[in-house]
């Protein structure tokens, strides 16, 4: 694919065109772009090179090595001291990140235009409820993808990768994609220039306060995806406070509203949760009311974008369960694993809630601990929850990355009612802790890093996978368990 410069320009926004008659002589189209990217090391002969500041890296220091490589024109948001910028087309904007995505939407065909894409943010939920919508819409037949944290490096890709993605999608004739749509990538202009046949909350709890400034900023993030500029249909998870807002201050017309408030409960065990929605009896494969929360905001989706109820109910009662998320191991004991990626106090809950269901006159454990160069406000907040719904906490190191993970940990036990039960900083040793307390009809939950296979501290990244060490460490134990 390819196109000259003042065509794409015109194509991305009336902004880029007016732009365009300034950059470019009259009568000239400029060069041929062959590709519009924000990494300087993927540059290639032809390339437009969007300068974007990160969180790390100026991508304005990098626009010399781009040229190197081949780049014939250049998205910048402040003068570039380059001599060589003379000889190339260089696209003067207010803001790289807001130009950049309308570009390389242009740049593809938009193709969302061409995709039924829904977005799916929230602070718990997305991955989960993603599944679901690819699962109840591949039962019904329909070509379905996902994007979020299980496909890539960031839940919610940058714009020009996103854009090349949704394109690759639309060419091998996908019809449905489903989306995490994170608060980054609504604040940092990701997924401008998208369309969204349908778009859907799930719940707001702490979380990513290192980067939004307060839960009001937070809100604002998510709610801007709520807009009709982006989609013409919500579905909005009512159950709490931010959601009854947002579903009463988005400008969309076409707004379901869900929750576990608006359906009856039956029944919930070990093998799932039998509920009553739109009359019919549904059975969800999966324990957990959160994961009814989930799959109520799926279901609506899904028969918005015109799939029968019946079809949603066929597909939840075999819906097999998501990486890391609620997910059990079977190790050979007579105590059930859970393996689950809840970060946030209100992942902590939910996760111990729905193991205190599976725990029939038993106990429930919890391993975790939080990542470090990232939100600390909610590190004594999900050492309360831990306290007060697990009967033996074990606080262990998570992701520590450049933090000490001993001021992490004291950090999690300053919110604390009581000490817990074992601090032990290497996540392997306190995994073994866990196992060798654990009794028959318990349940042990390893929280926090769920689908994750490594861990990175430090500087360094090594391999760590909580249901592969979990099963090695339950071989050492297994004896035991027999006697």
């Amino acid at each position: 694919m390819s196109t000259t410069l003042r065509p794409l320009l015109t194509a991305a926004s009336a902004e880029l065109a007016d732009i365009a008659a300034h950059v470019l002589g009259s009568g000239d189209d400029g060069p041929l772009i062959t590709d519009v990217t924000h990494d300087s090391r993927a540059v290639r002969q032809g390339s437009l090179f969007c300068c974007v500041r990160g969180a790390q890296f100026d991508g304005h220091r990098f626009a010399a090595d781009a040229l190197r490589s081949g780049a014939v024109a250049l998205l910048c948001d402040r003068p570039l001291d380059i001599a060589t910028t003379s000889q190339v087309a260089s696209v003067r904007v207010r803001d790289t990140r807001e130009a950049m995505a309308p570009l390389a939407a242009a740049f593809h065909g938009h193709p969302s235009r061409a995709l039924r894409v829904v977005g799916i943010t929230g602070t718990n939920g997305k991955t989960t409820t993603t599944r679901m919508v690819q699962a109840i819409m591949s039962h019904g037949h329909v070509a379905s993808d996902v994007i979020g944290t299980l496909t890539g490096a960031r839940t919610t890709p940058e714009a020009t990768d996103l854009q090349q993605l949704l394109a690759d999608m639309r060419d091998k004739r996908t019809d449905v994609v489903a989306m995490e749509v994170s608060s980054h990538a609504l604040a940092l202009h990701r997924v401008d220039a998208t369309l969204f046949a349908a778009v859907a909350f799930t719940n707001l709890s702490r979380d990513h306060l290192d980067f939004h400034a307060t839960m009001e900023e937070y809100f604002k993030a998510k709610a801007r995806l709520f807009t009709k500029t982006f989609s013409p249909f919500a579905v909005i998870d009512v159950d709490t406070p931010n959601g009854k807002l947002l579903a009463a201050t988005t400008d969309i017309e076409h707004v379901v509203r869900t929750g576990l408030s608006t359906v009856d409960v039956l029944h919930a065990d070990a093998s799932g949760t039998r509920y009553r929605w739109r009359g019919i009896d549904v059975l969800l494969a999966l324990p957990g009311r959160f994961n009814v929360a989930n799959a109520l905001v799926a279901s609506e989706v899904c028969v918005g974008l015109g799939v029968e109820p019946a079809v949603v109910a066929e597909t939840l009662a075999t819906m097999a369960p998501v990486p890391g998320r609620f997910e059990r191991v079977d190790v050979g004991a007579p105590f059930t694993v859970i393996v689950d990626y809840a970060h946030t106090p209100d992942g902590i809950d939910n996760v111990l809630t729905a193991a205190r269901e599976l725990a029939v006159g038993g106990r429930v454990l919890v391993v975790f601990g939080c990542g470090g160069d990232r939100d600390a406000t909610k590190r004594p907040f999900m050492g309360r929850s831990a306290r007060e719904l697990a009967d033996v906490v074990v606080v262990t190191s998570d992701n520590p990355r450049s933090e000490d993970p001993g001021r992490i940990a004291a950090q999690i036990i300053g919110g604390m009612t009581r000490k817990p039960d074992a601090v032990e900083l290497d996540r392997r040793r306190a995994i073994r802790f866990a196992l060798a307390t654990a009794r028959r009809g318990d349940v042990v939950v390893l929280a926090g890093k769920g689908h994750e296979t490594v861990q990175y501290l430090g500087n360094e990244t090594v391999s760590f996978d909580d249901a592969a060490i979990a099963l090695e460490e339950a071989d050492a134990l297994r004896s035991a368990w027999s006697n």
